[in-house]
C-alpha cells in the first residue's frame, strides 16, 4: 500500500478564489476593503520570506496590505506603539506580528498587546480562551489548514481516534481543540509522553508538530491512518557533495518514505500544510473586517 498524498496546493487554491471574490462582493456591496498589516523585526531570511508571501497573496485578493519592516534592535515601547497605533487604524482590520521576534523583546508581552478582535494570528489569550469555550474565535492558521485538508481528506472526523505530537501555542494546542470540537477522541503527546510510538499508533488521525526532523517513524503509524505534518526543519542533503557544500533542504518531523508504506493518506513537506496557512491567514482577516463592521462572518 501507498499512501494518498495530501496536496496542500489545490484545496489553498479554491479558498483563494473563494477569499478573493468575498473580498470583491464585500468592496462593492459595503465599500469595505479587509486590511491586513504585518510586522517584521529584525533580518531572518524565513520570516522575510514568509512576510513576502503574505504581502503578495493579500494583495492578490484584493486587501489592503501594509508590512512594517523594523529593524533588529528595535525596542519594546517602539514595537509597543506601533501596535497600538494598528490597533486604531480603522484601514486595519488584521494584525500579525511575525514570529519569532529578537530575543531581547517579550512575545507574550507584543502578542496581548494586540487587539483580539484583529488577532489574526490567534495567539492572544482571549482567542485561545474562546477557543476552548467553543465560542467564535480568530484562531491560528496553520491548525485551521490542517482541518481543512482533514475534511477535505475524510470528511466527516466524528468518533476517529486523533493523536497530536506536540503541544505548542501556534499548533499542538489549537488543533487539539479544533479536533474535539470535530467530535474526534483527542490524545495530546510530547516528550514525556511514555511509550510514544504506542500512543502514536492508536491515531486514525496522526498530526506531527514536535519540531524534530523525521523522529516519527513507519512503524509509529497505525496502517491506514491519515498523517498530517507540520514540520518544518532544515536538514543537510543526503547528497554527500551538497551536505559538504553546507546546502540544506526542508523536512517535515515525520520519516514521509516509511509513512508512505503505511499511511493511508500523508501531507508531504514542503507542498502539504504550507500552503493552506497563508490562506487561513486571508481567511481569518477577511473575517475579522466583518465582524468590525458588524457583518455576519
Amino acid at each position: 500500500m501507498t499512501a494518498r498524498i495530501i496536496e496542500g496546493a489545490p484545496v489553498a487554491e479554491r479558498l483563494r478564489a473563494e477569499v478573493t471574490a468575498e473580498v470583491a462582493r464585500l468592496r462593492a456591496d459595503h465599500d469595505l476593503q479587509p486590511g491586513l498589516a504585518v510586522v517584521l523585526v529584525g533580518d531572518d531570511p524565513a520570516s522575510q520570506s514568509y512576510v513576502k508571501s503574505k504581502g503578495e497573496q493579500s494583495l492578490a485578493a484584493g486587501m489592503h496590505s501594509v508590512t512594517h519592516r523594523l529593524p533588529a534592535d528595535t525596542q519594546q515601547d517602539e514595537l509597543l506603539r506601533l501596535v497600538a497605533d494598528l490597533n486604531a487604524d480603522p484601514l486595519i482590520h488584521g494584525i500579525l506580528v511575525q514570529l519569532p521576534l529578537p530575543k531581547h523583546l517579550d512575545e507574550k508581552a507584543v502578542v496581548s498587546a494586540i487587539d483580539p478582535d484583529k488577532d489574526v494570528d490567534g495567539l492572544h489569550v482571549i482567542n485561545a480562551g474562546r477557543l476552548v469555550a467553543g465560542l467564535p474565535a480568530l484562531t491560528a492558521c496553520t491548525p485551521v489548514g490542517c482541518m481543512v485538508l482533514l475534511r477535505a481528506t475524510l470528511g466527516d472526523l466524528a468518533g476517529l481516534n486523533a493523536v497530536v505530537v506536540g503541544r505548542s501555542l501556534l499548533v499542538g494546542k489549537p488543533i487539539a481543540q479544533l479536533l474535539l470540537a470535530a467530535d474526534c477522541t483527542v490524545t495530546i503527546a510530547h516528550s514525556k509522553t511514555r511509550d510514544l510510538p504506542a500512543v502514536c499508533r492508536t491515531a486514525d488521525i496522526l498530526v506531527a508538530a514536535v519540531g524534530r526532523p523525521r523522529m516519527i517513524r513507519g512503524d509509529w503509524i497505525k496502517p491506514g491512518a491519515t498523517v498530517i505534518d507540520v514540520g518544518i526543519n532544515r536538514v543537510p542533503f543526503d547528497n554527500p557533495e551538497k551536505a559538504a557544500a553546507g546546502k540544506t533542504k526542508i523536512v517535515g518531523d515525520v520519516n514521509y518514505k516509511e509513512a508512505l508504506e503505511v499511511a493511508g493518506a500523508i501531507t508531504p513537506v514542503p507542498k502539504g500544510v504550507g500552503p493552506m496557512t497563508v490562506v487561513c491567514l486571508l481567511q481569518n482577516t477577511l473575517t475579522a473586517a466583518k465582524r468590525q463592521a458588524g457583518l455576519e462572518a
